[in-house]
């Protein structure tokens, strides 16, 4: 993979985007992991003012420490990035207490999917506030393979940089880009939970393996125990998550009816 000219064509696209679409640069949540601190390095290689936003919701202290170390380090590199931090959890906890309780683990994926919609609504007020576009994290196998991320949370966003690049690609880049080291060698993780479970945890199979199993037009009888199961993972996360990754269904009404 040639980093350099793929670093080089989406700091251009960023730039000409951001122009032909008349606004004044970009704004991001930082999490601490490797897609958002790639993204918004790109961003602040364009030039243009860059807002880093974190926003914290009984987040595991790793996970914050990281997010603040990286945009220290974008700030001391680049001088159009700005940061705010907005603690979120009062408020998420006051929107637990407004609903009614439900089932326990049906509420507590209800509210995962909260914590990413509070977040998604706070890069809104800022982009508004301040004419700027909201800068996806996603990668290639969470957008387009497995649907990993939550409908109108952190896949609610105007322009997706990283999103044509699988996560093995993503840290490629990252290691170009001088990324520091914590974030570069902490395993990946959606930061939804407040605890340190990964993205591996979650879904049963790394990246790697599920890159193999987007990629994969072979014949299943040559796999292995661990390929198939890793084949099964992808697949069923595929279609269960295909109404993420498709456009919003629409009721097209007949010419004979209007």
């Amino acid at each position: 993979m040639n980093e350099t000219g793929i670093i080089e064509y989406i700091v251009n696209w960023l730039s000409t985007y951001s122009q032909s679409s008349n606004t004044k640069g970009f704004v991001i949540g930082i999490s601490g992991g490797i897609d958002s601190a790639v993204t918004s390095t790109l961003a602040a290689k364009t030039g243009l003012p860059l807002l880093c936003v974190e926003m914290p919701i009984h987040q595991d202290a790793k996970q914050v420490t990281r997010a603040n170390d990286h945009i220290a380090w974008l700030k001391t590199h680049y001088s159009n990035v700005t940061n705010e931090t907005l603690a979120l959890t009062s408020i998420f906890d006051a929107f637990i207490a407004a609903v009614p309780q439900s089932d326990e683990e049906a509420q507590e994926m209800s509210l995962v999917n909260t914590r990413a919609r509070l977040r998604m609504t706070t890069l809104y007020y800022f982009a508004a506030l301040k004419g700027m576009l909201v800068l996806g994290t996603g990668n290639k196998v969470e957008d387009f393979g497995i649907g990993f991320f939550t409908k109108y949370g952190d896949g609610g966003v105007d322009i997706s940089p990283i999103a044509d690049l699988n996560k093995t690609q993503v840290f490629g880049l990252g290691k170009s880009l001088g990324i520091i080291e914590s974030i570069q060698t902490a395993a990946p993780t959606d930061g939804l939970w407040g605890d340190d479970r990964t993205d591996e945890d979650q879904i049963g199979a790394t990246y790697p393996e599920l890159e193999w199993a987007m990629d994969f037009k072979g014949d299943v009888k040559t796999l292995n125990t661990r390929q198939l199961e890793v084949l099964g993972i992808y697949n069923r996360l595929n279609r269960a998550n295909q109404h993420k990754m498709l456009p919003i269904p629409i009721c097209i009404i007949p010419e004979a009816l209007r």
